[in-house]
């Protein structure tokens, strides 16, 4: 069958099933272009919190599908890949998080989006790399324990008088992207503007025009009048922020900027997922009720 058969075929079956298909921006292209919804960990929770389909399609990564499970309790939320992980997502389990809050009594505790179900349960509130500082700042308490990225509470810990505390867990593909990498492309585009996100290493915000979500990246693209981008973060973005701003340049902070987890979904498993309704993704209901509440604070704000 043919790219464009397929994604005829997705169209069809997307009606049929009443569904909504969410793609988070790293998905490859052709994912990005079946999409009802691209977007950030922030943005796709808040739209599978308000989806109105009867099921919903999850292109991204388990974390994320758990996260739609959660808030949409009454919907059949599928994952085309349920293969796709989070590595950073398994740097604690909700064992290690029970005994780390055991060590510090009384300390709040904000988890990133990017944690299984089980570890989102333990935590008083989830946060996203666009609303990180608003959560911290927003919770009583001078102390405040952060799981699991080390260098995304570095950043928050910039910009609040709060102590951070944070858990030593890193995404791999942020970390590995180096000062000297940005550096070196800078050289190359000297005119250009660097965008990093916030997960990755201190020393590469310090030399960053803008520190940005994805969700930012794509909303700070429509509107500068700059022109070319060095951007720090997993190359899927520079697709769509290309194909939405044709006038404009973007260039990878470093090549191999790339996550495998998020390229194992492609058209061919989006199109059986809608014909076979696989793979289903679901929450214990206990699980999901206590960590329905974390991730609700997060989408309020």
């Amino acid at each position: 069958m043919k790219k464009e058969e397929r994604k005829d075929r997705i169209s069809r079956l997307k009606k049929e099933r009443n569904a909504v298909i969410l793609v988070h921006n790293y998905q490859v292209g052709d994912v990005q272009d079946v999409g009802d919804y691209i977007g950030d960990s922030l943005g796709l929770s808040q739209q599978a919190a308000r989806a109105k389909e009867d099921v919903i399609v999850f292109c991204g990564v388990h974390f994320m599908a758990e996260t739609a499970a959660i808030l949409a309790p009454e919907k059949t939320v599928l994952m085309p890949e349920i293969k796709a992980g989070c590595p950073m997502a398994d740097m604690i389990t909700a064992e290690e998080l029970r005994d780390w809050k055991r060590s510090y009594p009384g300390r709040k505790v904000v988890c990133y989006v990017n944690t299984s179900a089980a570890v989102k349960a333990e935590c008083d509130v989830c946060c996203t790399s666009s609303n990180a500082v608003n959560v911290v700042n927003s919770i009583e308490g001078e102390e405040i324990l952060f799981a699991p990225d080390k260098n995304l509470g570095a950043y928050v810990a910039r910009h609040t008088q709060k102590k951070i505390i944070p858990w030593d867990g890193y995404c791999y593909v942020h970390n590995n992207i180096l000062a000297k990498d940005v550096r070196k492309t800078k050289s190359l585009y000297p005119e250009a503007e660097v965008w990093v996100h916030p997960e990755c290493r201190p020393e590469v915000i310090d030399i960053a025009d803008k520190v940005l979500s994805t969700g930012g990246m794509v909303k700070e693209a429509h509107t500068t009048t700059k022109t070319d981008f060095i951007i720090g973060t997993e190359t899927g973005i520079i697709y769509r922020m290309k194909k939405e701003n044709p006038t404009k340049n973007f260039y990878p902070a470093r090549d191999q900027s790339f996550c495998s987890n998020m390229k194992k979904t492609d058209l061919k498993k989006v199109l059986r997922s809608l014909e076979d309704m696989v793979y289903k993704v679901e929450v214990a209901p206990e699980i999901s009720r206590r960590a329905r509440g974390a991730i609700e604070k997060m989408v309020a704000l």
